[in-house]
């Protein structure tokens, strides 16, 4: 059984940070990335980061790159997403899931965590 749980979600106000984390358990994703995604209310579900667990490459949405950043605890099979500078538009349910490339556009593994959510006020 995979589980991703996510958390660290919240209330900010425009220009504060917030850490979100992501822990995997169950299968052994190890030959996979791990992403970030999110979804405002109104819009698809949409790309925001990703990085593999050996942390060779990242890739970001332009919309967050130089803002967010990815990185992970391959002990703890936890995978965080810092985010700084967050604007009203980065308001959305942030989930993470296991995908095969970092260029990948959703959760090809068919997997995802239960979405934490992240509200930034003006």
């Amino acid at each position: 059984q995979v589980q991703l749980v996510e958390s660290g979600g919240g209330l900010v106000q425009a220009g504060g940070s917030l850490k979100l984390s992501c822990a995997a358990s169950g299968r052994t994703f190890s030959s996979y990335a791990m992403g970030w995604f999110r979804q405002a209310p109104g819009k698809e579900r949409e790309f925001v980061a990703a990085m593999y667990w050996s942390g060779s490459s990242t890739n970001y949405a332009s919309s967050v790159k130089g803002r967010f950043t990815i990185s992970r605890d391959n002990a703890k099979n936890t995978v965080y997403l810092q985010m700084n500078s967050l604007k009203p538009e980065d308001t959305a349910v942030y989930y993470c899931a296991p995908v095969r490339s970092i260029y990948s556009t959703s959760s090809d593994s068919g997997y995802w965590g239960q979405g934490t959510q992240v509200t930034v006020s003006s």
